[in-house]
């Protein structure tokens, strides 16, 4: 069986076509990947990558949404972009198709996923639980959520928008992050620190601290002058940034007891784990007090897989319609 896969976030649409043998297993042909500012709609998307295929597609899609499913309108967290589920045979021509939510579809993909694409980050060098929930967190242009329940070979996926709980302060500095935040925002969700975009308040509340003027810089330029250690103070953020995603990759964890593991996800996760490897990521991971003990007895991996959302979305397709 031929479809093809669509992982669609605030900044990127991702396509690529997938094959699945009769026993489920999944092939991914190589990714497009599409800037959402280039296209007015998901359709103009959609046939711009049609275009690229030749004119033609494979009458089965599973797309991967970036905020919320379901609904007569769906709407996307970060970028304009609508579908109208009612409208997605006639508008791409297609027979069946999937919508699920993109940290869903990463969920997916750690379930389906085998050892080798999990970098360990912290906790037991041991592989992800068979059994039990896994909690999946993901940083990039917003903050993904997700957990999966298995028992051996099966599982079962929930999405949700965990990206959107409060952020809670550790210390002085994270306190002068929340109150740069508060000048804006009435309620400061952990989104608005752990993605990517959040580096530029780091980066200027530490400022700020240190009397410094220092000129306007996008997030870009001071992921890639911190992580370079060019930039000192770019350097000091990014290093902020993995303390606070530890603090909150532990909250999470313990309100979902994935207790079977955990996996950082997300473009930016995969770009700067060298960087959450030799941060204090794995500490803040575990400083949950009195459960200490318990945080520091759950694997911690980092999924390297190149395309999860586009295997995660095919992976939930067959889940859903199965392998023909």
């Amino acid at each position: 069986m031929d479809l093809v896969a669509v992982d669609i976030g605030g900044t990127h649409a991702r396509f690529a076509l997938a094959q699945v043998d009769a026993a489920g297993a999944i092939t991914l042909g190589e990714p497009e990947t599409l800037h959402t500012v280039d296209h007015a709609s998901f359709q103009t998307a959609w046939e711009d990558f049609r275009r690229r295929m030749g004119g033609s597609l494979p009458r089965a899609v599973s797309m991967a949404i970036a905020g919320p499913v379901g609904g007569d309108v769906i709407r996307f967290t970060n970028n304009p972009w609508i579908i109208r589920p009612a409208l997605v045979k006639e508008k791409l021509g297609v027979d069946r198709f999937t919508l699920v939510n993109d940290f869903a579809a990463v969920a997916h993909a750690v379930a389906r996923a085998d050892d080798s694409q999990f970098l360990h980050l912290a906790g037991p060098d041991q592989p992800l639980g068979q059994d039990g929930t896994i909690s999946v967190i993901g940083p990039g242009t917003g903050l993904g959520v997700a957990h999966l329940w298995r028992s051996g070979a099966q599982y079962r996926v929930q999405a949700t928008e965990g990206g959107h709980i409060d952020f809670a302060p550790l210390d002085t500095i994270e306190d002068a992050i929340l109150a740069r935040l508060r000048r804006r925002h009435n309620r400061v969700s952990i989104e608005r620190v752990v993605a990517g975009p959040g580096i530029v308040d780091i980066y200027q509340a530490l400022a700020a601290m240190e009397h410094r003027a220092v000129p306007e810089c996008d997030a870009i330029d001071i992921w890639t002058t911190g992580t370079s250690g060019e930039d000192s103070l770019a350097a000091a953020a990014v290093d902020r940034f993995c303390l606070s995603l530890g603090s909150v990759a532990g909250d999470i964890t313990l309100a979902q007891g994935g207790f079977a593991g955990v996996v950082i996800a997300g473009g930016l996760g995969y770009r700067i784990r060298d960087t959450l490897l030799s941060s204090g990521f794995a500490q803040r991971f575990r400083a949950k007090g009195r459960f200490e003990s318990l945080m520091a007895s759950i694997p911690v991996k980092l999924i390297v897989h190149p395309q999860p959302g586009l295997f995660g979305a095919a992976a939930a397709y067959v889940s859903e319609h199965g392998a023909v």
